[in-house]
């Protein structure tokens, strides 16, 4: 609500065109800058080769396997597993060898002496430097491709009900941080006197306590998360000792050992601060609770920045304080977003002047946001094809999108905000009270509600009852209290559009949360343009072809069918029909195929059918080495001068 805050004084149609101008700068500004590209910069790291290759077919039996990434990972000794055509480990099931030098990260694994030939699997698992867990499957084959009966799991690092509950915990801990720091932020800069107020208490508490069981959780499931997928292993102690000695297992702990500091500030907060009388220690005490706040916060907005996507990559010692400013200016202006809210629709006390100074406390977050998120767009983006081509580029369109309707909804709160005066308030509130409230209480309260005189409360009015009254007469006043507070339609108008706000900042909030869990645009643009790891051999189905052809000769035309089966990876059994132009079956003097899987510049892998009968030819144990879109050309010639070439695609495995 704050983005036309600098604005306040200014005539109402000057308002709207300055606050869409900055917008448009700044939204130009974004796009802009990450068409200015820089060197390579990855987050999630990406398989960009391996030796073997993907697919190849080696004469002789290598004595390792080897991959190449874009980054650092974290490997156990399970990380590369390479399988036989069986499903045994061909491998020496020692950790993988670090056989990285200068830029470039390569791990390798040992191979059994004398393995036989066949197609073999590699699977591998690792944990990125961002503390995501990534992995891949590929083949090789020695000697000639093979059936294989390996069959590995779809599903991928980090998923299943594990990843689930996880990727649940890290929303809730982006939502706790942010009623956490915004709420103690709104009390401390904007309305002091909601340190006593039990509504703006329960807000922060619960953020505390949604971000402390977030963390908690995160911690206890990490190991199953970046492993096993089970929730068993949650309490291995083993597995939880190995995730204290990794970059986010310390980055987890170090938050909850500020959790602690931050439940202390909390007590000073809406303890001994409400409680100050005096004008002097109270700016003394705010001062303090203000710069220990802040250092607890920054501590906090650290853990993130220190073990997600700010630590890797380009500029690094760059990125991570300003990850830091973007999360402190989220939480102020989310959280504070959200104390306003509560302090509209719960209590009556707080006045213009708390609401102004938020307003402008607002508009200092989305500058602070606004540079903050064009360097890490421009850090993660860099291209517009990875800004329109990659799932992280069309999540940060939707964020800006987002942002400049939460900014078109603020324009209107600040229009209310313009209009909201105490003295206003107040008038309107004692007009109510005086027209008709009194009465109203009168004809609806009940005889035994009505004041008690101060001699009767003393002297005939037994304890018991004395108190009974003191929460009627308590009650009464609130009631009245909202009953003012209510009466002004410039507040309740604010009220309206702050909730607006409040709603397009909690879908804002969960798309930046889905970012720091996305592959950024130039790390998937890198794995793209590099070697990936193919899909695990898949089970298919019988491929049924028909193709007619004419090769421009006497009695030339006719009618290729093609069955494969079982249509998969590995050995396939191959029928190849002719019928003539009459329908009847066909011999020709000629048949070939081939076989080419053009995606990963495999083939043409040859295939001569043999005759078995008046036009019908096979093959057996035509070897298909990975899945994939085969093109499948066909060689018919019907005379010695008359042959032709057709071609047909097939989805294979």
């Amino acid at each position: 609500m704050s983005a036309t805050a600098p604005y306040a004084g200014s005539s109402p149609i000057r308002r709207p065109v300055a606050a869409a101008a900055l917008l448009a700068a700044l939204v130009s500004l974004v796009f802009g800058l990450l068409l200015a590209g820089a060197g390579p910069a990855s987050a999630h790291a990406a398989l960009t080769g391996s030796d073997p290759q993907d697919g190849a077919v080696v004469d002789t039996a290598p004595k390792e396997v080897t991959l190449s990434f874009s980054e650092a990972i974290a490997v156990g000794d399970d990380s590369i597993r390479v399988l036989d055509p069986s499903g045994k480990r061909a491998d020496t099931e020692a950790e993988p060898r670090d056989l990285s030098e200068g830029g470039t990260v390569r791990y390798g694994v040992a191979l059994h002496s004398g393995l036989p030939d066949g197609t073999y699997t590699v699977a591998w698992q690792a944990i990125s430097a961002d503390s995501h867990p990534i992995s891949g499957a590929f083949t090789f084959s020695i000697g000639a491709p093979s059936e294989t009966t390996v069959a590995l799991s779809s599903q991928e690092a980090g998923g299943g009900p594990v990843g689930v509950v996880y990727d649940i915990a890290r929303y809730a801990a982006y939502g706790g941080f942010v009623l956490l720091v915004g709420g103690s932020a709104f009390v401390l800069v904007c309305w002091r006197g909601g340190a006593s107020a039990l509504p703006m208490q329960r807000l922060v508490v619960r953020g505390w306590l949604t971000l402390t069981a977030a963390t908690l959780v995160m911690l206890l499931l990490r190991n199953p998360y970046t492993g096993s997928g089970k929730f068993a292993d949650a309490f291995d102690l083993v597995g939880l000792q190995s995730v204290l000695d990794t970059k986010p297992g310390a980055a987890l702990v170090s938050r909850l050992l500020l959790l602690g500091a931050a439940a202390l500030f909390i007590a000073v907060l809406f303890g001994t601060y409400a409680r100050r009388e005096d004008e002097q220690e109270r700016k003394d005490l705010t001062f303090g609770l203000a710069v220990g706040g802040g250092v607890v916060a920054a501590g906090i907005a650290a853990t993130w920045a220190m073990s997600e996507h700010a630590s890797t990559g380009i500029q690094a010692s760059i990125a991570m304080p300003v990850d830091v400013a973007h999360l402190l200016a989220v939480a102020a202006w989310l959280g504070g977003l959200a104390s306003l809210l509560v302090a509209l629709y719960r209590t009556p006390d707080i006045g213009s002047a708390s609401v102004r100074r938020f307003s402008a406390v607002a508009f200092g977050s989305v500058v602070v946001l606004a540079a903050t998120g064009i360097y890490q767009s421009w850090r993660q983006v860099g291209s517009w094809s990875a800004l329109t081509g990659t799932r992280y580029g069309q999540l940060l369109i939707i964020k800006v999108a987002l942002i400049a309707v939460l900014l078109a909804v603020a324009w209107f709160s600040r229009r209310w905000t313009g209009r909201l005066t105490d003295t206003s308030v107040a008038s309107s509130g004692a007009e109510v009270a005086s027209s008709g409230a009194e009465e109203e209480d009168a004809a609806t309260e009940p005889e035994n509600t009505a004041p008690a005189a101060p001699d009767e409360a003393s002297d005939d009015v037994a304890p018991e009852r004395a108190a009974q009254l003191a929460r009627q007469r308590a009650v009464l006043t609130a009631t009245k209290k909202k009953r003012i507070r209510d009466a002004d339609p410039e507040r309740s108008g604010l009220r309206r559009s702050v909730l607006a706000e409040a709603a397009v900042a909690v879908v804002l909030l969960a798309v930046t949360t889905m970012l720091t869990s996305t592959e950024p645009g130039r790390t998937e643009e890198e794995a793209a343009g590099g070697a990936t790891a193919a899909t695990a051999p898949a089970a298919g189905g019988p491929v049924n072809l028909s193709m007619p052809f004419d090769t421009g000769g006497r009695n030339g035309k006719g009618t290729v069918r093609i069955d494969i089966d079982p249509g998969r990876t590995g050995s396939n059994d191959l029928h190849v029909w002719i019928d003539g132009s009459d329908g009847e079956p066909m011999d020709v003097p000629e048949l070939k195929l081939a076989l080419t899987l053009e995606s990963k510049d495999i083939g043409p892998l040859p295939v001569v059918p043999d005759r078995l009968a008046e036009g019908h030819w096979t093959a057996s144990g035509v070897q298909i080495p990975m899945a994939g879109d085969w093109k499948i050309d066909v060689t018919v010639r019907t005379s010695d001068i008359d042959q032709v070439t057709i071609d047909k695609n097939a989805k294979i495995g």
